[in-house]
C-alpha cells in the first residue's frame, strides 16, 4: 500500500515553528512580518487537505508567557497564516497553542494536553490513526505518548534519538512528496 492510501482519513498534527514556518533561532516569531512559510510547506498543507481527515496545529508559544508578545499578536499571526492557507485552497481544522513557560504544564509539548483538547473537540480522532509531524524531540515524544506515528521533519537530521520517530524527512514538503510517491 502506498503512503497516500495509508494515511487517507487519518489526522495530521503539525508543529508550527520549524515545520510550517521558518524558525527564528534563539527568538520567537512575534509578528506577521517575522513569519515566513518554509519552502513548500504551504503547498504541502494544501495537499494534505486531500489526504488527511483532520489537520491540527499544536504549537508551544512561550514567547507570550515570557511577555515578548501578546496573545492578541499570536492570534493575529495565526489568523494571517490561516488566511494564506485558505487562499491557497488548503485548510487547518484547529490551532492549539500553549503559552506556559513551565515545561510541566499539561498543555506544553511533550505533555499531551493539546492532543486531548483536539480529541475532545473532534471525537472522531483516533490517535492510532494520527501522525505528529514536528522538528523537535518534544514533538516526537508528544506523538509517541498519544500512540501516534511520529514524523521528524528537519534539515538538521538527528540520529541521537532514533526510535522516537517512525519516518524522517528534511522538510514538510519532502514528506508530502513522499506521500505522493514523487521525488521532490
Amino acid at each position: 500500500m502506498n503512503l497516500k492510501e495509508h494515511f487517507r482519513g487519518w489526522t495530521a498534527f503539525l508543529d508550527r515553528d520549524g515545520v510550517i514556518n521558518e524558525k527564528l533561532e534563539n527568538d520567537y516569531v512575534k509578528n506577521w512580518e517575522e513569519f515566513t512559510f518554509k519552502r513548500g510547506s504551504l503547498e504541502a498543507i494544501v495537499g494534505f487537505a486531500n489526504i488527511f481527515n483532520r489537520i491540527i496545529i499544536v504549537t508551544n508559544q512561550r514567547g507570550v508567557g515570557f511577555g515578548l508578545m501578546t496573545e492578541a499578536k499570536l492570534n493575529e499571526i495565526h489568523d494571517r497564516m490561516l488566511s494564506e492557507i485558505i487562499k491557497a485552497s488548503g485548510r487547518v481544522d484547529r490551532i492549539y497553542y500553549c503559552t506556559a513557560t513551565d515545561s510541566r504544564a499539561e498543555c506544553r509539548k511533550p505533555n499531551i494536553g493539546m492532543g486531548l483538547k483536539a480529541k475532545n473537540d473532534f471525537p472522531e480522532i483516533e490517535f492510532s490513526k494520527s501522525v505528529m509531524i514536528g522538528d523537535s524531540i518534544s514533538d516526537m515524544e508528544f506523538g509517541k505518548k498519544l500512540g501516534m506515528k511520529s514524523i521528524f521533519c528537519s534539515d538538521r537530521l538527528n540520529n541521537e534519538f532514533l526510535g522516537l520517530w517512525d519516518l524522517q524527512f528534511k522538510s514538510l514538503s519532502d514528506f508530502y512528496y513522499e506521500i505522493l510517491g514523487k521525488n521532490n
